[in-house]
C-alpha cells in the first residue's frame, strides 16, 4: 500500500487477494483495513472490471441523459423512493442541508430471483437507448462481485470468517447509480454539485468520472482532492460498516466541488456502485469492536430500517 505525496489516498490491488499467496492475502486485508480504520478511503486496482464495459456504459448514460427532460421523466418510478429508475434534478440533497444538489440521476437495483418477493421493484427498460439497461446490468454483476472480494477481505480483519458477508450480499440490495452534473448555467444560491456527506451503504465503488471534484474531509477538517489514476477505482465506508464496526472503520466526509468558473459549461458523469446487503441483515454493533476506549454507539437495527429512515432524511421518500 501507498500514499506518494500527489495521493490522497493509499492504493492497492485486489488481484493479490484474489489470486495470490497466503502472505499476499494477509498483506493485502492489513492494507485494506488499515486504509478504512484511518482514512475511510482507497484505490484498487486489480478490480477485474473492464474498462470496455465500463466505458460503453458511460456512452450509453450521456445518450440517456442528453434525451428530453419530459422523455427521461418517463423513466421515474412511482413510489420507489428514487432506487429505481430516473430522478429528476434537484430532487435530492444532503442529510444536513436542505438545498438541492446540482445534479439528476438514474438508478439500475437488484433484479431478485424470486419475482413473487415484496422485494421485487422491476428496472424499467430505456427504449430509447437500447443497450443502456443490458450494459448497466453487466457492470452492475461486475461491481457486485468485486465488492464481494473487498468485503470477504474486511471480514478476516474484523476476524470474521472470510465468507461472513456473503449471506447479506445475496439478493441484496444494492444500486448502481448513473449522475449527470448538468453544466453549471447561473451562479448558484448554494448548491454544489454533491453537498459533503455519507455514504447509506456498505462500502462504495465508484469508478473515475468524466471530471473531477471528489474531495474527502481528513480528520483535521481539512478537503483534500481525489484524483483516480488509469484503471483505479475508488472505494469508501459507508455508514452500515461504520455502524456494524462500532466506528472502527470509518465513513468519511466527501464532497463533489463545483468546477472553476471557466469550466462550469462541462458536464460531469460518474457511476458510484452502492453495496447494500440484504434488508434483514442486523448491523447490530460487532461485539469483537466494543472496547472501554470505544462503548457501544449505536442501538441495534436491520439494513432496511436504517435505509428506510436515511432514504426520508435525504429527501428521496417522503
Amino acid at each position: 500500500m501507498s500514499v506518494s505525496a500527489s495521493r490522497t489516498i493509499p492504493l492497492v490491488n485486489l488481484s493479490q487477494f484474489e489470486k495470490g499467496d497466503k502472505e499476499q492475502r494477509q498483506a493485502f486485508v492489513q492494507e485494506l483495513g488499515t486504509a478504512f480504520h484511518n482514512i475511510g478511503f482507497v484505490g484498487v486496482t486489480g478490480h477485474g472490471i473492464s474498462k470496455d464495459l465500463i466505458d460503453d456504459f458511460y456512452v450509453a448514460a450521456k445518450k440517456f441523459f442528453a434525451l428530453p427532460v419530459e422523455t427521461k421523466r418517463k423513466y421515474e418510478v412511482e413510489g420507489a423512493a428514487g432506487q429505481r429508475g430516473y430522478t429528476s434534478f434537484g430532487k435530492e440533497h444532503a442529510k444536513q442541508s436542505q438545498v438541492a444538489d446540482l445534479k439528476e440521476f438514474y438508478q439500475i437495483g437488484q433484479e431478485i430471483k424470486d419475482r413473487s418477493s415484496n422485494l421485487f421493484v422491476p428496472n424499467p427498460e430505456v427504449t430509447e437507448v437500447p443497450d443502456f439497461m443490458s450494459l448497466g446490468t453487466q457492470l452492475y454483476r461486475s461491481f457486485e462481485a468485486a465488492g464481494g472480494s473487498l468485503l470477504r477481505a474486511i471480514a478476516l480483519y474484523l476476524g470474521r470468517e472470510e465468507k461472513y458477508f456473503d449471506q447479506f450480499l445475496e439478493d441484496g440490495m444494492s444500486i448502481l447509480r448513473a449522475i449527470h452534473y448538468p453544466p453549471i448555467t447561473q451562479e448558484p444560491k448554494s448548491a454544489i454539485r454533491a453537498e459533503q456527506h455519507e455514504d447509506i451503504n456498505l462500502i462504495t465503488l465508484l469508478v473515475g468520472a468524466s471530471a473531477g471534484g471528489l474531495e474527502l474531509q481528513n480528520t483535521a477538517g481539512e478537503w483534500q482532492e481525489i484524483v483516480p489514476e488509469n484503471d483505479e477505482i475508488v472505494i469508501n465506508v459507508g455508514d452500515m460498516l461504520q455502524r456494524l464496526t462500532n466506528n472502527y472503520l470509518k465513513s468519511t466526509t466527501h464532497r463533489v466541488v463545483n468546477p472553476p468558473r471557466e469550466q462550469w459549461h462541462e458536464p460531469r458523469l460518474s457511476i458510484p456502485f452502492f453495496l447494500h446487503p440484504r434488508p434483514d441483515m442486523r448491523l447490530d454493533v460487532l461485539p469483537s469492536t466494543v472496547t472501554a476506549d470505544r462503548p457501544i454507539a449505536y442501538e441495534p437495527i436491520t439494513a432496511g430500517e436504517y435505509l428506510d429512515e436515511r432514504l426520508r432524511e435525504i429527501g428521496l421518500k417522503k
